[in-house]
């Protein structure tokens, strides 16, 4: 059984290497976001300049945040709506608790919000007494299970077919346990059946944002099945969970980012649905809610501006990071035990959780750059994680034998007749014992968590500096 804590993350990793169903689920997530991604990308010739100006629009919000947030308060009480605000997650969630007693709610649908997760709303809200229905069909899928989303935009691409199958057959119990869930389309039909019963009974309907207007005072999602709208439309509360950097200055602003989102998150030009909420049902209005809450949502994050994490505030959540990650492509998102997982998770938890409880996500990295590669937002995930190993090192979080060993590197960094003959001593002993192997190495001394599970390529008995003074240096290249 997972943990989910971040400070279980070895064991975890270890035990999901050897689940083959997990492994299985993550095959095919390789094949898919990764080229889509790229086509998406290659079919739009100015993806990189839209790139540079979502970061330029980013950066400016979070230089004057204060007044985009105090704009967009003011703009959506104009449009009949409720701003909360909310320092941590204790108090967003007895801010969510307040608004349904107040209407004496017992069901509330939710679309997918991962703020949501982050604050822990759906067993909260159980323990008061409401029911949560998750109407994302990837959340409804993990909710069904009694597990935590493993991907960002995709939370159930941990499971496969025959698992979605099962739970299926033990929660849907009024059908007919001979039913055929062979394929994708009787498992869709089936999820939808049920859902739709839930959307009508609602009492409040809790979504996300992906985008707060300051101008209009206006929220936007961005679906691809149409539950968003469901959800805040059908009953007669709405209310919208939202991490105060999500806040942009206007709909111009808002297209930029929703451009490069799509494309980098599912290879899509543009998502499904793209829905703008502003304010509480009008007179004349078919639908929408009676009641527009809006709950911003600090948890930590204002403690980031003006420092070195700063810039992983301009994450919109798009995924591309975690897609790309090897690390995560091998042990998939529940072994980060967070709600972020992936080179973002590797960043965002041990700002939000505390770096004493999250200590091994920044290490987690083969710093292979992908991750920063194909951000739309360019976040350099890999310079905020050496941020949290420095200061892991500097409050004495790194076991002993590991400070040694730096320390030893750091002598013989600042002494260059001493690294080369450590260098050239380490290259001729490790050559010596690949001989035996074929040029592999079954054991490597401080190399246990490579050598676990495959083995080491030895050197070939010289080091580069002694290699590049010999005949090679003098090769001219072939016209």
């Amino acid at each position: 059984m997972t943990e989910m804590s971040p400070l279980h993350f070895k064991e975890n990793a270890i035990r999901a290497l050897g689940d083959a169903e997990l492994q299985r689920a993550l095959g095919n997530m390789r094949q898919g976001f990764i080229e889509k991604r790229t086509k998406a990308a290659e079919r739009l010739p100015e993806f990189d300049a839209l790139r540079d100006k979502a970061k330029e629009i980013k950066d400016h919000v979070l230089a004057h945040l204060d007044l985009y947030l105090e704009a967009f308060e003011k703009n959506c009480v104009a449009g009949g709506g409720t701003v909360h605000w909310a320092k941590d997650s204790a108090q967003a969630r007895d801010i969510v608790l307040n608004i349904c007693r107040l209407v004496g709610a017992e069901t509330v649908t939710k679309g997918k919000s991962m703020v949501g997760e982050e604050i822990e709303i759906n067993p909260f809200l159980e323990a008061n007494g409401i029911r949560p229905i998750e109407t994302d069909l990837g959340e409804y899928i993990i909710q069904l299970r009694n597990e935590p989303p493993s991907h960002l935009i995709a939370p159930a691409i941990h499971v496969n077919k025959e698992q979605i199958a099962d739970a299926f057959r033990q929660h849907h119990r009024d059908l007919s346990p001979e039913r055929p869930l062979t394929d994708r389309a009787a498992l869709l039909n089936e999820a939808r059946r049920a859902l739709r019963e839930r959307f009508l009974e609602a009492d409040v309907g809790i979504t996300g944002a992906n985008f707060l207007i300051a101008e209009t005072g206006s929220t936007v999602i961005v679906t691809n099945e149409g539950n968003g709208d469901l959800t805040q439309t059908l009953p007669r509360i709405h209310i919208v969970l939202a991490s105060i950097e999500k806040v942009v200055p206007n709909f111009d602003d808002a297209a930029t980012l929703i451009r490069v989102l799509a494309r980098s998150a599912t290879g899509q030009e543009m998502s499904v649905y793209t829905t703008v909420s502003t304010g509480r049902k009008r007179p004349g209005d078919l639908d929408g809610p009676e009641q527009f809450h809006v709950v911003l949502i600090d948890n930590g994050r204002s403690k980031l501006i003006g420092t070195e994490f700063q810039e992983v505030l301009r994450c919109i959540r798009c995924g591309a990071c975690l897609n790309h990650c090897p690390v995560y492509g091998s042990v998939g998102g529940h072994a980060y035990g967070s709600v972020y997982p992936g080179p973002i998770g590797k960043v965002l938890t041990p700002a939000l959780q505390g770096l004493e409880n999250a200590r091994d996500l920044p290490n987690a990295s083969t710093f292979c750059g992908r991750c920063e590669e194909v951000c739309p937002m360019r976040i350099p995930l890999p310079k905020m994680m050496r941020h949290w190993r420095e200061q892991e090192y500097a409050k004495r979080m790194v076991a002993p034998r590991v400070r040694w060993a730096l320390r030893l590197w750091a002598l013989a960094a600042r002494l260059p007749s001493l690294y080369h003959f450590g260098a050239r001593l380490a290259a001729w002993w490790l050559y010596r014992r690949g001989k035996k192997g074929r040029g592999r190495l079954a054991k490597v001394p401080y190399g246990e968590g490579w050598t676990r599970f495959r083995d080491f390529p030895a050197p070939l008995g010289k080091t580069f500096q002694s290699q590049w003074r010999g005949p090679r240096r003098h090769r001219r290249p072939s016209p």
